[in-house]
């Protein structure tokens, strides 16, 4: 059974070079967008980079920007998949309108149900109500039953009434209508930079659900450097601001 669209609504699958487009073995399937905080595209970047995966394939649609994205020396189209084994990663590194969300998620299902992949985990963020706040919580949505009895037993706190927007949020309803495993792990972010702390609590909580032991070091670190460096920034926009004038120079017509 398909997603909702037909087929030809969905973005094109091209196969890089040699290698195969969907692993044989199936397995666990990642993916992540750029969506608030750049979580899911951080955690899918920080799985493919740990685990050492083949980039497979790439997604492509004329209407997607004309660009390439350098990663060591190599240029890469910004929506891609990467496999390796027992594992999947479908990822895009640039941000899209969002009148491509739903054709984006049908095409994320077309390569899951393809790739005879297991499970889904889509990673997004979600905006942290106390933005001050050091710390974050996670949140899960399971589409199917057997995925809510799993994030019970890992102990995940899952989202009883509410709403999840854009592709995340279309991938469950559709996982939730074809019967198909799709765990959504929207850890609490920053929407003001790139929170790979944020991303690290969802690959932590992806641990817990699979047979992976995804090393979270890296990104911890990339997480104090980029909290240090918006601190540094917002204390140098601090002494930027005018200072406020002496006495003798008020408005007259003040107090």
């Amino acid at each position: 059974m398909n997603p909702s669209s037909d087929q030809s609504s969905n973005f094109a699958l091209v196969q890089h070079t040699s290698a195969h487009l969907h692993p044989v073995d199936g397995g666990v399937a990642v993916a992540g967008f750029s969506t608030v905080g750049m979580v899911g595209v951080i955690a899918a970047s920080h799985v493919i980079r740990t685990l050492d995966l083949q980039h497979v394939g790439s997604v492509l649609d004329k209407r997607f920007p004309a660009v390439a994205l350098i990663h060591d020396q190599v240029p890469k189209h910004p929506v891609r998949i990467h496999a390796g084994d027992g594992i999947g990663v479908f990822t895009a590194e640039i941000q899209f309108e969002n009148i491509h969300d739903v054709q984006f998620a049908n095409t994320v299902f077309e390569w899951f149900i393809e790739g005879g992949h297991q499970t889904l985990f889509i990673v997004d963020g979600l905006v942290r109500q106390e933005v001050a706040s050091p710390t974050s919580h996670l949140f899960a949505v399971g589409s199917t039953p057997s995925t809510r009895q799993a994030l019970d037993e890992a102990g995940i706190d899952q989202i009883e009434q509410g709403i999840v927007a854009g592709i995340a949020g279309h991938i469950l309803s559709e996982g939730e209508r074809l019967g198909l495993d799709v765990i959504a792990l929207m850890p609490e972010c920053n929407p003001m930079y790139p929170d790979a702390r944020a991303a690290a609590l969802a690959i932590e909580a992806m641990d817990r659900l699979t047979d992976f032991d995804i090393p979270i070091d890296e990104l911890l670190d990339d997480a104090q450097q980029i909290e240090s460096s918006v601190q540094e920034v917002f204390q140098r926009a601090q002494t930027m601001l005018p200072s406020p004038k002496d006495d003798d120079e008020l408005d007259p017509m003040v107090g």
